[in-house]
């Protein structure tokens, strides 16, 4: 088990925010904070001093955050994305902001909150801003898929950790049928009926197995990133897995965990099973 989070910073608001929101969960759960600015080279003299600055700066505030916590920082030169996926081979999880200045020049999502979502072995938290409300609830996206599994086993940690809620929503979509599709109510009646079914009997289970939590659930037919949206109104953390199957059909980063990345203001988890 890796002891520390790795928080990539860049001295942007978002990657403050990453900073606050790595130094709570590591005193949640018992880990360090490794901060890392990778210093690109400008063409000016004063990047390095700029580097120094918001390395120490993001340092300082999870120091602040969490107290107990044990905060180390180092300056890297090299390839941002490179460096910070490198990082968290040996970490429990990456966290980023979800837009930088300085070290992640101009990037917005997408470029290396994206890219480090979509090859990182495991968990990258994407934060947006500092939390305004507390809602003790975690949402995670669920469809059976190896991936999903790895979102759920790491949503359920989170919720423990955080004495909050687990929300499970098993989102699907009924097939596409021709423009008389009218002619085949009943059929969709029965598809409605099983699919509900089967998504609703995938999460027994884990209520099963983690008695100690208050796990709720929902199979909504609709597009899992909509589905998604709607629960994360309401939830500190949304996790979902990097790719499935199933209601989740064939996504890969860039359907709809890249949607949930994109719309989802709430901090988000996006989990690779490491096998």
């Amino acid at each position: 088990m890796a002891s520390h989070l790795v928080v990539g910073v860049d001295g942007s608001a978002p990657a403050t925010a990453a900073a606050e929101w790595a130094a709570a969960d590591a005193q949640r759960r018992g880990l360090a904070v490794r901060i890392v600015h990778v210093c690109q080279q400008w063409p000016h003299s004063e990047s390095t001093e700029y580097c120094a600055g918001a390395l120490e700066a993001a340092a300082d505030r999870a120091r602040e955050v969490a107290k107990s916590v044990k905060v180390t920082a180092e300056m890297l030169k090299g390839n941002v994305i490179e460096d910070l996926i490198a990082e968290s081979r040996s970490a429990d999880s990456l966290v980023v902001g979800s837009r930088g200045l300085g070290g992640f020049a101009g990037m917005v999502l997408g470029s290396v909150s994206m890219a480090v979502a979509g090859h990182s072995p495991g968990p990258v938290v994407v934060v947006r801003a500092p939390s305004a409300l507390q809602h003790d609830r975690v949402v995670v996206g669920y469809d059976g898929s190896g991936h999903s599994e790895a979102a759920m086993t790491y949503a359920i940690e989170q919720a423990r950790a955080r004495g909050a809620q687990l929300h499970v929503v098993s989102a699907w979509q009924v097939p596409a049928f021709s423009s008389y599709a009218v002619t085949y109510s009943s059929l969709l009646e029965d598809i409605v009926r099983e699919e509900t079914r089967t998504a609703r009997e995938r999460v027994i289970p884990w209520h099963e197995s983690n008695p100690d939590l208050v796990i709720t659930d929902e199979q909504p037919c609709e597009h899992p990133v909509k589905a998604l949206m709607d629960a994360a109104r309401m939830a500190d953390l949304v996790v979902v897995g990097s790719h499935g199957l199933s209601g989740f059909a064939s996504a890969v980063l860039g359907s709809v965990s890249h949607g949930v990345l994109h719309h989802v203001s709430c901090p988000v988890a996006v989990v690779r099973s490491r096998a």
